[in-house]
């Protein structure tokens, strides 16, 4: 059995309440960044979505300045930002302005989905929009963050020459080998596609080259955590986020809902095994409860560190949820 503290940090999707703004959402990000930092969570991450009104963190290296600037020491990173929604040199040159501006601080987690709907991500990329570019794309970013070799012209300013940590985010297998290979850092997103997780993990494992980067694997595991006093209010403050994804299937994605006593009349028996296998990646429960499945979960994967994404609509709850499972990690 695990027995001492593993490396906790947060995922936040900027979500936006029902009745609320984008900018409530942004200053309630920069709060909880500042809760977590007080709280000793080691990274914050925003993410990369389009086109959802439930979604603030669009402009994801905007973002990122401001939790920077509003916090002091904790790691501010991208979970991830879509590369292939970009040109490489515009991500070297907003990733090294970051660096530059907070060194030793900047994480920039890539993943290849577009991270919206098809239209929405041929708007975005003007071109092709399957990601099968996403390893050359890679090639070229990491060719920017090097040391400038004499007579080179293409220059990211700043940028070039900067320790810019990059992880590889996945949901399924194929950013689990690329990471392996290159010898990075590799974060998988349990919190919304449980079914590939181990796969990933031991493929990231087994095709791990050494780099400069990295002597050893790193895999990061992203969950869902709802924890509070007792088990009936943590299941309670779960049911924003089963709301937002049923309705994220029936193609009606929206902003995050107020939480429900019951979901039985708000989806059909194949809704609820779709959202509940969909969202089994979660902790859920007062601490006790809480504890054991973070045991478990531990013991099952192996990780080396868990972003933990907890979309709940009252912000002192958010925030009391993400204080226990801090203190129940200590007591470990």
């Amino acid at each position: 059995m695990t027995t001492s503290a593993i490396k906790l940090s947060i995922l936040d999707l900027c979500s936006v309440s029902e009745g609320a703004t984008p900018a409530d959402a942004l200053h309630n990000a920069l709060a909880l960044a500042q809760v977590a930092e007080a709280e000793g969570y080691n990274r914050f991450w925003v993410a990369e979505h389009h086109n959802m009104t439930g979604i603030a963190s669009a402009a994801t290296s905007v973002v990122m300045g401001y939790l920077a600037a509003g916090t002091r020491a904790i790691r501010i990173g991208s979970g991830g930002i879509m590369l292939p929604n970009h040109a490489p040199l515009q991500i070297a040159e907003q990733f090294g302005t970051l660096e530059s501006l907070y060194p030793g601080r900047i994480d920039l987690g890539l993943g290849r989905a577009p991270g919206t709907d098809q239209s929405t991500a041929q708007a975005l990329r003007r071109g092709r929009t399957d990601g099968e570019d996403f390893p050359l794309m890679l090639e070229e970013l990491r060719k920017l963050f090097a040391t400038p070799e004499p007579g080179q012209r293409l220059r990211a300013v700043p940028g070039a020459g900067l320790n810019v940590p990059i992880w590889l985010l996945g949901s399924s297998t194929f950013s689990a080998q690329l990471a392996g290979r290159l010898g990075l850092p590799f974060a998988f997103a349990g919190q919304f596609s449980p079914d590939y997780l181990f796969s990933a993990l031991r493929l990231y494992r087994e095709h791990f080259t050494p780099s400069e980067q990295l002597s050893e694997p790193y895999a990061m595991l992203g969950i869902n955590a709802y924890l509070a006093d007792d088990r009936e209010q943590a299941h309670y403050l779960a049911t924003s986020h089963q709301q937002a994804f049923l309705n994220l299937i029936r193609g009606r994605p929206g902003q995050l809902p107020a939480p429900v006593h019951s979901m039985e009349n708000l989806w059909q028996a194949h809704e609820r095994h779709q959202v509940m296998s969909t969202l089994s990646g979660s902790l859920i429960g007062d601490p006790q409860a809480a504890g054991e499945q973070l045991e478990q979960l531990l013991e099952r994967t192996g990780v080396n560190e868990l972003i933990v994404n907890s979309p709940i609509v009252d912000q002192s709850a958010r925030q009391h949820s993400y204080r226990l499972l801090m203190q129940l990690n200590r007591q470990r």
